[in-house]
């Protein structure tokens, strides 16, 4: 079991290696909800084969080359993202965008949850036909909830192993369906749709980025073991490498299964659809393994959210920190099977606002690292009034000056199920850009207004 918390790594202990990141950056991407984004690109955005191949392309080319970026953080500085993130905004002013960020990953382990119970639901239906009650849903929430709690729990090597067996099992069920829907789907019905208009295009790109980004701050706690000397570069390409080897298969399978049966993009439980469209022998066992998966995606999670809680004065081990996220999850993953209407809807409402939240504490961070920003590894650990990071009361103001503005400009531009901003009408709004809008303005921001002097030029 990994027991250390926000603590730097010493040198001496980052024995890690850079390929490593490929099977974690694969099983982050290991979801069925992709296969759901997938279907709504074709039934909602009404976009061709072509272009939902582009959109499933082009964005994980740009939210997880931001991961594989900001991961960089971890190995200068061999702390989680949200410590290192005291270094940008002060010991005091981390607080805010640690605090909404650490509620946001409430949403997604929730909406991660609720899919994987789902799963399970949909595999019993198949084999057993086996239909769901309230006493159900909860059972296999709270099962799905409680094994991603163990598994974070038991720290980072943990994790490694497991996404490294999920990535090889994913992957070769995902080949095993391929092949299946190339001999049965009517291709020609598939590749003679339509296009779509070009915002629709870039709204899908949109969609699909914002989940990506979402781990952002999370990358550093996966590579802060990794030693000084590892390749940047490397360290983008294999986090880009991974992400797309999962996310572009499974978003194109969701597109082809929708032009035969458009109306289940829209079904309350959103992997219904794979039970009705492969056979049992292959439908069952690639569920089992994506159930796999998105418990290993909310153990990835709560890993980093326990990190978060640390950073937020929560004086407990981080093992224990996240059983606050897994009570939250579970709670909200009930409401959220129990009451709503819609799970495609309620998912693209839920990842534009997550989108802008993350995108505001990117920009200026990312925006921090490219002016050479060099971690003080006492400084990251001291919350005095002495430390290296106390700046102005506790806070860089020009850093939080520029994440909030960068937050509510963005918030102007977003449109979702719940909210609409007064810009959401204007073509980045309608194109689902709140979240581009919101890191130009955070780090365009950043970078006009001083900052503190880095801790070694310090007196």
């Amino acid at each position: 079991m990994e027991t250390r918390g926000l603590d730097p790594v010493p040198d001496e202990e980052r024995t890690g290696r850079v390929r490593a990141l490929f099977p974690t950056w694969a099983t982050a991407n290991m979801t069925v909800l992709l296969l759901t984004v997938g279907a709504g690109l074709v039934v909602l955005n009404g976009l061709s084969f072509w272009q939902v191949l582009v959109a499933a392309v082009v964005a994980p080319l740009i939210s997880f080359g931001l991961v594989g970026f900001v991961s960089l953080a971890g190995k200068r500085g061999g702390a989680p993202g949200m410590a290192l993130s005291r270094a940008v905004f002060g010991v005091r002013g981390n607080l805010a965008p640690g605090a909404l960020i650490w509620v946001a990953r409430w949403g997604w382990e929730t909406m991660n949850a609720v899919t994987g119970a789902y799963a399970l639901l949909t595999v019993g239906d198949v084999l057993f036909g086996v239909r769901s009650t309230p006493a159900l849903i909860m059972a296999t929430l709270l099962a799905f909830v409680a094994g991603s709690f163990l598994l974070s729990g038991l720290g980072l090597r943990a994790l490694r192993a497991g996404c490294t067996w999920s990535a090889y099992l994913f992957g070769a069920f995902s080949v095993l369906v391929l092949a299946h829907l190339a001999v049965t789907v009517p291709w020609r019905a598939v590749l003679d749709r339509p296009p779509g208009a070009v915002s629709m295009v870039v709204a899908g790109i949109g969609t699909l980025t914002a989940g990506g980004i979402s781990w952002a701050p999370s990358g550093p706690d996966f590579a802060r073991y990794l030693p000084r000397s590892s390749s940047g570069r490397a360290m983008v390409a294999v986090t880009v490498g991974g992400a797309l080897l999962v996310l572009v298969p499974l978003v194109v399978m969701g597109a082809v299964m929708a032009v035969r049966t458009p109306e289940l993009a829209l079904t309350r439980d959103p992997v219904s659809f794979i039970g009705v469209l492969l056979p049992t022998w292959l439908s069952v066992p690639y569920l089992v393994v994506a159930v796999t998966g998105m418990v290993l995606i909310n153990a990835l999670s709560m890993y980093s959210a326990g990190f978060t809680a640390q950073s937020l004065g929560i004086t407990v081990p981080r093992a224990w920190a996240v059983g606050v996220n897994a009570a939250i999850s579970l709670f909200l993953g009930s409401l959220l099977m129990m009451v709503a209407s819609s799970f495609i809807d309620a998912f693209v409402s839920f990842l534009r606002l997550l989108a802008v939240t993350f995108s505001a504490w990117i920009g200026v961070f990312a925006t921090d690292m490219l002016r050479g920003r060099a971690y003080d590894p006492v400084a990251l650990l001291d919350t005095g009034r002495g430390g290296a990071y106390w700046y102005t009361g506790g806070v860089a103001w020009p850093a939080l000056a520029a994440w909030g503005a960068g937050l509510v400009v963005g918030l102007l531009f977003t449109g979702v199920e719940w909210f609409t901003g007064p810009l959401a009408g204007t073509w980045p709004g309608r194109s689902g850009l709140g979240w581009a809008v919101t890191a130009l303005v955070s780090g365009g921001l950043y970078a006009v207004l001083p900052r503190p002097g880095r801790p070694d030029e310090r007196p």
